[in-house]
């Protein structure tokens, strides 16, 4: 008898015994998988931007009560619009991703899910995250507008382009500055200079999970910096994770406020690049996801140290 982990109709690379494979009802699976609710690391990675914006908002001017939601606002909204970004890039990348053992598994490929289905599965999240967005102060409402163009671009980029992780991080890192708006009302420099830091990481923690699929994507033609960079990879990563560092450090320091416990905080994150560098293995698509999905706990410490630099 075959285990509830080892369903046919599961994702190859969602991680074993997730909650959607086990606990979701099997109407809802192809669905919650389109949306990666299976893979709650981008999630996170999309969010973490947006409470280093509050952190670093709270820092330049003081906490309010208002922050408590603009967080949890930020949390669903990155719960739905990762969803619906997923979705897109599927509905966009449905031929290539037929062509490559870790997506052809993915619903829309794997026919779990009809092209027009997928659709109205994007307009409904679409929906949702604007009334989350609705809710927020009308600076943030603007930013988060403005990012859908970001969001329909890249899915395109690999096609014209070895840099489409740099427009990834466009789009994931909005939501420093997005956040950043929702308190102050207003953009500054820090929350965008932390937008260039937030790129950056992108780039290098998507390079780590690009060097997955390096050989499938140089046999259909699909461009990555993985791809790119090739055996300096470690090397050159090295680079991005000193730029994203020296980036966010002069954030930090623009919002002028306890600079020691948001540098304490940047010194942790530091050190998880570091870590991460340290057992980068390009070769080894395992070692590379393991590595990737650590990027969480980077952000998170970073988060957490900036939220307590602007109470304190």
């Amino acid at each position: 008898m075959q285990s509830r982990t080892e369903r046919p109709d599961a994702v190859v690379d969602a991680p074993k015994g997730n909650w959607v494979d086990t606990l979701a009802p099997p109407a809802w699976r192809p669905w919650l998988r389109l949306s990666r609710a299976d893979r709650p690391i981008g999630t996170w990675l999309l969010l973490l931007p947006c409470w280093w914006g509050i952190g670093l908002a709270m820092m330049a001017d003081a906490p309010r009560w208002a922050d408590l939601w603009i967080a949890v606002a930020c949390a669903l909204g990155a719960l739905v619009m990762r969803g619906a970004g997923c979705t897109w890039n599927d509905i966009t990348d449905r031929d290539i991703d037929g062509q490559v053992a870790r997506t052809r598994s993915r619903p829309l490929p794997s026919g779990q899910v009809t092209l027009r289905g997928a659709y109205g599965w994007l307009a409904a999240q679409c929906l949702v995250g604007f009334a989350i967005l609705l809710t927020l102060d009308r600076a943030a409402i603007w930013m988060g507008v403005a990012s859908l163009a970001l969001v329909a671009i890249y899915p395109f980029a690999k096609r014209f382009t070895w840099w489409p992780q740099v427009f990834l991080g466009l789009a994931f890192n909005w939501g420093v500055m997005l956040a950043y708006a929702a308190h102050m009302g207003r953009l500054d420099a820090a929350p965008v200079v932390a937008w260039a830091a937030g790129i950056s990481w992108t780039i290098f923690y998507d390079t780590i999970y690009a060097h997955q699929d390096v050989e499938d994507d140089a046999l259909i033609g699909v461009k990555s910096t993985a791809r790119l960079f090739g055996k300096n990879s470690p090397r050159i990563l090295a680079g991005f994770a000193a730029l994203t560092v020296l980036l966010l450090a002069v954030a930090t320091f623009l919002t002028g406020r306890n600079l020691l416990m948001g540098y304490a905080g940047l010194a942790g994150f530091a050190a998880h690049l570091g870590w991460q560098l340290r057992n980068f293995q390009p070769e080894q698509g395992s070692v590379c996801l393991r590595l990737f999905r650590s990027n969480r706990d980077a952000g998170l410490i970073l988060a957490l140290f900036l939220a307590l630099a602007g109470l304190v």
